[in-house]
């Protein structure tokens, strides 16, 4: 069940640099979580990893504030590399990517909404998160703010806020929609086999290698 739209999570929380011991074993009992980043800019190794958001299927939401110069957050890569935890994000390739560069974090096993919709959805050339959500979920998301500091952990206005959660909440019912339509057009083994490749994709992206696979 998604949560209605403009309610206000189950539970919120802002986390200073990792997750606490109460949100760790919150999050620990879920078997899939909803998990976004914001960073500073689109270029690891440039872009310093600002923000995790993580939601489970109770609507439990916080996120994670990542101070510039940090390089652990050990109960944060405990959850992340759990193995009887699916991750689940939209456009994995960079979240994936954020979370190695920033923190060290190898994340497994994980499913990609993107990628989903774009094995599932043939029908339409839109694939970003604010159209798949509306049209599986029914909720229209604000992305007002996806453009912003994201740099000022400390003083992150209710908006950003706001944004972040909005950004995980909706993921999981959005999930179990596209994992229907792939089972049902016979495509879920395929999807299944480009989630595996994603953390490939993440670690040539971090290391700048672009299309190694074009023919030119």
């Amino acid at each position: 069940m998604a949560p209605a739209p403009g309610s206000a999570p189950a539970r919120f929380a802002v986390l200073d640099g990792d997750l606490s011991s109460e949100w760790h074993g919150l999050l620990g009992a879920a078997q899939a979580l909803a998990v976004d980043t914001e960073a500073m800019g689109l270029v690891h190794g440039r872009d310093r990893l600002c923000l995790v958001q993580i939601c489970d299927d109770q609507d439990n939401v916080c996120c994670i504030r990542i101070a510039r110069g940090q390089t652990q957050a050990p109960l944060l890569k405990q959850l992340m590399e759990a193995p009887g935890i699916e991750k689940v994000f939209h456009f994995a390739r960079f979240d994936v990517a954020a979370l190695a560069e920033g923190l060290g974090i190898a994340v497994a096993p994980l499913f990609c909404t993107k990628v989903a919709s774009r094995l599932a959805r043939t029908y339409s050339p839109r694939h970003g998160l604010k159209e798949v959500v509306q049209e599986l979920v029914g909720v229209e998301l604000d992305k007002q703010a996806q453009s912003s500091d994201w740099g000022r952990v400390e003083e992150l206005s209710d908006s950003q806020l706001a944004y972040a959660a909005n950004d995980v909440r909706y993921l999981l019912p959005a999930r179990d929609r596209l994992h229907l339509m792939l089972v049902r057009e016979e495509r879920l083994a395929l999807a299944e086999r480009c989630f595996a490749c994603i953390p490939v994709f993440s670690d040539l992206d971090r290391g700048q290698y672009g299309q190694i696979f074009e023919h030119r």
